[in-house]
């Protein structure tokens, strides 16, 4: 069991203990800034950095041969950035690629796995996800003469806040063909459990995959026991791959014969792409779901991110994230009582994710007063600061700082010097 101290000397000597405290020297951070955004855009790393300044290198000296003429192998870089991002969630190699964007892949995905049938062709999914996925899943059904009112199953959340998986179990029945969920809940933080859903849809002859946007490169997860058919997330919170960053997708290698709903040049054969014949031949791995061409300014940018994971076992990641949270929720609990702030996410470290979801009624203005005062945070409609404690840079003694300059802003009323609304980018 966890225990914590008030005063900053408690904070100072966790960080002296703390195993992972050298991944901060990979990062730019600013000595007078206290980063707790990294779950919606994680910090610029040196690494990052590098691998961008070596491919545009690489295509001012080789030009076109940049594909095979350069140390790095660009023309299989998403193979070998695959395979650094299949060790952090215990898949194989070839089951994990990196291409498009998150709702692309959503799309790529519900493109192959969802094959409707008189019986069974309704999609699963939760009220309380990002809503990109939504779209895309709307979008797919309507492009094949549908309804998306009778396609669509919407799981609907009992608190606003976080979601029953008796529910989600629930829903699973008969008429259900796929089911497309959070791994972790963009605002609450909730950790579901995603061996016991897959486990209950296969039991149940139901495809299911999750987005993994909020968890991956913070959360330990083991998709060699989960065993879902697919998931999908982005490269650019936990795993620092960039602003706008390509994306990541895994395929479950038993779904490898079934090739992609969206084929594309770049996921074709490596051995018979130039040969630009008419019909497409998927590669025999995640590498067939690509479609164009990927960004190799991009690639780079997530493949020197992935190299600050070198060495570092995603059990001390998640286990540094989980105490740093805790952390967190104790200087609320004790250092905040009384000014109106409640904890939105649950506590229990199986089933929370990488942040805290501070609630307050005048949470968007107290939000831009923490960007005043040094602190980058996250403001979600309509009443959530989110704060991403991210293991890989974030210090113990920027949790304390923090709950002390929140304690600052409330005192002197600071919020009060702005609006209740959140800006253009939140």
């Amino acid at each position: 069991m966890r225990t914590y101290q008030g005063g900053r000397t408690f904070a100072e000597e966790k960080d002296q203990q703390d195993v992972l405290a050298h991944l901060r020297e990979h990062f730019y951070t600013k000595e007078n800034q206290i980063y707790m955004d990294g779950n919606s855009l994680g910090l610029c790393s040196k690494d990052a950095e590098a691998a961008v300044l070596r491919a545009l290198e690489d295509w001012k000296t080789h030009g076109i041969n940049i594909w095979t003429g350069a140390e790095t192998n660009y023309f299989l870089y998403h193979d070998v950035i695959g395979a650094k991002i299949a060790r952090l969630i215990h898949a194989e190699p070839e089951e994990v690629t990196v291409c498009g964007n998150t709702t692309m892949n959503v799309h790529q995905c519900i493109a192959t796995f969802w094959q409707p049938t008189e019986e069974k062709y309704r999609i699963v999914i939760d009220a309380l996800n990002f809503p990109t996925d939504r779209y895309a899943v709307t979008s797919q059904i309507a492009s094949r003469g549908m309804d998306p009112e009778q396609v669509l199953k919407v799981v609907e959340s009992r608190d606003g806040k976080t979601l029953d998986e008796e529910d989600l179990i629930a829903a699973m029945t008969e008429d259900v063909a796929l089911v497309l969920l959070p791994s972790v809940l963009y605002r609450s933080a909730q950790l579901l459990d995603m061996k016991r859903l897959t486990k209950a849809a296969h039991a149940r002859g139901i495809l299911i995959g999750f987005d993994l946007c909020h968890s991956i490169g913070n959360i330990d997860h083991d998709f060699a026991d989960i065993d879902c058919d697919f998931a999908l997330w982005c490269n650019y919170k936990y795993l620092s791959g960039g602003p706008g960053a390509i994306a990541g997708l895994y395929i479950n290698r038993r779904h490898f014969g079934r090739g992609p709903g969206l084929a594309g040049w770049w996921g074709n054969r490596k051995d018979t792409q130039f040969e630009l014949r008419d019909g497409f031949e998927p590669a025999g791995n995640a590498g067939g779901w690509q479609t164009g061409t990927g960004s190799v300014l991009s690639l780079a940018g997530v493949d020197g991110a992935l190299n600050v994971y070198d060495g570092v076992e995603m059990t001390q990641v998640r286990e540094k994230s989980l105490d740093l949270t805790a952390y967190l929720m104790y200087l609320i609990d004790t250092e905040l009582a009384g000014y109106g702030f409640t904890i939105g996410n649950p506590r229990e470290d199986a089933v929370r994710g990488g942040h805290v979801a501070l609630e307050h009624p005048e949470a968007a203005r107290i939000n831009e007063a923490l960007k005043v005062a040094g602190v980058v945070p996250d403001f979600r409609y309509p009443n959530v600061i989110r704060l991403a404690p991210v293991p890989l840079y974030v210090r113990y003694v920027d949790v304390y700082d923090l709950v002390g300059i929140l304690k600052t802003i409330m005192d002197t009323e600071a919020y009060m010097a702005y609006e209740n609304k959140a800006g253009t980018v939140a």
